[in-house]
């Protein structure tokens, strides 16, 4: 299985924050999920993989090679939440200029996007929705056939039908085993459709990237007394949570813990379940 991306010890220092020595994989054929919370460095990482900013320290082979290297770029597309390149141009525009400079450009491809999107006319970027902009630069970036995508927060911006309509060109993105996405996005519904790992970073640090099934098969959600789930082996009480309506606590291997209380309250763990309770373990 061919990695598309291998980023090993990835490190960034800024003042008051730091990616801390980030490893992150992504074969061919996979959907990778990344989440974390605002200011994580989720947005940072994606730049860094791309060779856009300069690490401290740690390596990053993108399609097998450095990140600078043409024949990597050449395979690779991204899309920022926030990306002005466009703005003073048409989607019209946006076609001329990329079919000059991107060998691999579709027009074809291009205006069956758009269409599917609902774009057209001559308004100029500058005065779409931000939800708009997000599906005119996706419509760009898939144009170019790319073997892997970069998404930072694709779908932020967008109502259910239209993330639904991007999810499934996502999927259908997929069908060619030799493609591969990253996403970024707090919308963790949209990942747990179409990820197959989840990876997650937490202020600056990679605390897991694990298969998403088995990630929630792993991990539950039980609710009972505090003083239950103190009771409980200390390998499997991942965090808890206190409150005025009693506690809950996420856990891994939930057949152990069942066993050991049975008539407690659990639930499948989703991944926003995941982020609260490793977030809140910083405040314990």
């Amino acid at each position: 299985m061919e990695n598309w991306i291998e980023a090993c010890g990835l490190t960034k220092r800024y003042k008051g924050f730091s990616l801390q020595s980030v490893d992150l994989t992504v074969h061919a054929g996979s959907v990778v999920g990344l989440v974390g919370e605002n200011g994580a460095g989720k947005t940072t990482l994606l730049r860094a993989i791309l060779g856009m900013v300069r690490v401290d320290a740690g390596t990053v082979r993108l399609m097998g090679r450095a990140p600078q290297d043409p024949r990597a770029r050449a395979q690779v597309a991204a899309v920022f939440e926030e990306n002005a390149c466009f703005a003073w141009l048409d989607a019209f525009q946006v076609a001329r200029v990329m079919r000059g400079i991107v060998p691999e450009w579709d027009d074809a491809r291009y205006a069956e996007l758009l269409e599917a999107f609902g774009i057209g006319g001559r308004k100029l970027v500058k005065d779409y929705s931000k939800g708009m902009r997000v599906k005119l630069n996706l419509a760009a970036a898939l144009a170019r056939h790319p073997r892997l995508l970069l998404l930072d927060e694709p779908t932020s911006g967008l109502d259910p039908v239209a993330r639904g309509e991007l999810m499934d060109i996502l999927l259908a993105y997929m069908q060619d085993e030799r493609n591969a996405i990253l996403v970024s996005s707090h919308i963790t519904s949209d990942l747990e459709r179409i990820a197959d790992q989840i990876a997650y970073l937490h202020a600056g640090e990679m605390l897991f990237q694990r298969d998403k099934l088995e990630l929630m098969e792993d991990m539950a959600v039980v609710r009972c007394a505090m003083q239950r789930i103190d009771e409980l082996p200390p390998e499997l009480v991942i965090a808890k949570r206190g409150g005025a309506f009693g506690a809950s606590a996420l856990v891994r291997q939930p057949e152990r813990v069942r066993a050991l209380m049975p008539d407690a309250v659990m639930d499948a763990a989703s991944i926003d379940d995941m982020m609260r309770y490793y977030a809140g373990r910083d405040a314990e």
